[in-house]
């Protein structure tokens, strides 16, 4: 029996993966880890892959093979990144080593064993953390709008994490995510569709042997914090309510997370010294050659960057896919009819908004 477990990431994010596969490392040394990159190095950077935790590299164009370049174009970073969680999914699982799959979004830290979540696997299919697990006091309106009424926007389960079973559910499952997200990972709430994690409100109803583990000490993040008290015991363990914190999701490292924390944690002290240690681990793992916020699918070969509106367009009409199958070349391309019928380039390097 062997565990694989990978992250989805850009190279804006690899320090953040690095903290991830080390802690993971740490407590599971004998599973499989899977770094899947929906990205290219920047210029000047290079990667000893040899050097890094993961054992294995996978790209977003081995998963899409000749679809890649534009399936990419019609997706931010975050779509991206999401989009491929079940095509990867899929490839991994094909290993016939593959018996039991977990999925961790980068910003999270590994800091317990998750043993019992893998022996889950051995009855069930799939494994689902809500973002909730308790409610909010009605008197709280603040946190319900925060957090509960986040979720019904968002997506109950809390898809930074996923485990799955190699079996036939399993799979039945990660191919019907995998047709979705292949087709609807946007963030289109007014649609009812937030990337890949809204969808997954539908597996209890679709899916049987569905787990919905609903342990304080997994996927702690601003959005709960509020309900998980976070302490350490005599001999040094992280306990969350009591039990073990097996994982914590650190959403949104800077202004906007220390905003949530400092609104839900209150005087919970040891949730600001798991911050700290976190940053710390995330500065020593930083590579300085990486751009901040850097993608190398953000921009138009001639270097100006996508217009998200210029993405939508795109990827709903299959006459410009078929008249332009290189979205990204500029000159005689996307580029310069999106300058001559649209407004979205204007004030975009010298480009003034449509001509007649």
């Amino acid at each position: 029996m062997t565990i694989h477990a990978f992250t989805s990431f850009s190279y804006s994010y690899l320090n953040r993966a690095r903290v991830l596969a080390t802690t993971l490392r740490r407590q599971h040394p004998d599973w499989v880890l899977w770094a899947v990159l929906t990205d290219r190095a920047p210029e000047g950077f290079a990667i000893d892959w040899d050097r890094e935790e993961f054992d294995r590299v996978l790209t977003a164009e081995e998963l899409l093979g000749d679809t890649a370049g534009q399936w990419l174009f019609g997706h931010d970073v975050i779509e991206a990144c999401t989009g491929v969680k079940a095509a990867a999914m899929q490839w991994i699982m094909q290993s016939h080593t593959c018996t039991k799959l977990f999925y961790f979004d980068p910003d999270i830290a590994v800091l317990n064993p998750v043993t019992e979540i893998a022996d889950l696997l051995d009855s069930h299919s799939i494994v689902l953390t809500p973002h909730q697990i308790d409610p909010e006091p009605r008197a709280r309106r603040g946190a319900i709008m925060d957090n509960e009424m986040a979720s019904l926007r968002h997506g109950a389960f809390n898809l930074g994490f996923l485990a799955v079973r190699n079996d036939q559910e399993g799979r039945r499952f990660v191919d019907w995510w995998a047709d979705r997200l292949q087709d609807w990972c946007h963030d289109r709430q007014d649609m009812g569709v937030f990337v890949d994690q809204k969808w997954c409100d539908l597996v209890p109803c679709f899916f049987d042997r569905v787990k919905i583990l609903r342990d304080p000490g997994c996927n702690v993040a601003s959005w709960n914090i509020s309900q998980r008290r976070l302490s350490f015991d005599d001999q040094g363990m992280a306990r969350v309510n009591g039990q073990p914190l097996r994982f914590f999701h650190f959403t949104k490292l800077g202004a906007v997370g220390d905003a949530m924390t400092q609104r839900y944690a209150g005087d919970n002290i040891e949730v600001y010294e798991l911050w700290l240690w976190y940053r710390n681990q995330i500065e020593k793992a930083t590579s300085p050659e990486i751009p901040n916020r850097y993608w190398y699918y953000d921009s138009f070969d001639n270097g100006v960057p996508v217009p998200k509106q210029a993405r939508v367009l795109y990827r709903e009409r299959s006459d410009l896919r078929a008249a332009f199958p290189d979205p990204w070349k500029a000159e005689g391309g996307y580029f310069e009819w999106l300058c001559r019928e649209t407004d979205f380039m204007a004030g975009m390097a010298g480009v003034n908004g449509k001509s007649a």
